[in-house]
């Protein structure tokens, strides 16, 4: 399983202190069926805990999911900042989602050494 964050959610995790653990585990959550919202063609919502409080209060993450092969954090806000995603990001997070999940691995290193995603170092048995 391979974990990516994108420049934009890595400047925002590192803004709210969101540890690249704390995503593992909504990726294993997920691995596990634990999804907090499935907008359908690899796009899902997680929550994210704050530090040191529950997921109740804490972040929504938006993540392109494929099961055992690619996850993608794109997205992330706090509760008490926004509700959900509207309809059209919904719409555009799926088209981003149908090329992301399905793009060969030298591509994927292309676009990495370009900066534009950051892969997290990701331990499946923990």
């Amino acid at each position: 399983m391979r974990v990516f964050k994108s420049k934009w959610f890595a400047k925002f995790a590192r803004r709210e202190r969101i540890t690249d653990a704390k995503l593992c585990d909504a990726v294993r959550n997920a691995g596990r069926g634990v999804i907090d919202a499935d907008y359908g063609g690899g796009v899902i919502k997680q929550r994210i805990a704050r530090p040191n409080e529950g997921k109740s209060g804490g972040y929504r993450s938006i993540v392109f999911f494929c099961k055992g092969e690619r996850a993608f954090f794109i997205y992330g806000f706090a509760k008490n900042s926004q509700d959900n995603i509207d309809e059209s990001d919904e719409r555009d997070f799926k088209e981003l989602a149908k090329t992301l999940l399905t793009i060969s691995d030298m591509e994927l290193e292309k676009l990495a050494n370009y900066g534009l995603y950051m892969e997290v170092k990701f331990d499946e048995e923990n």
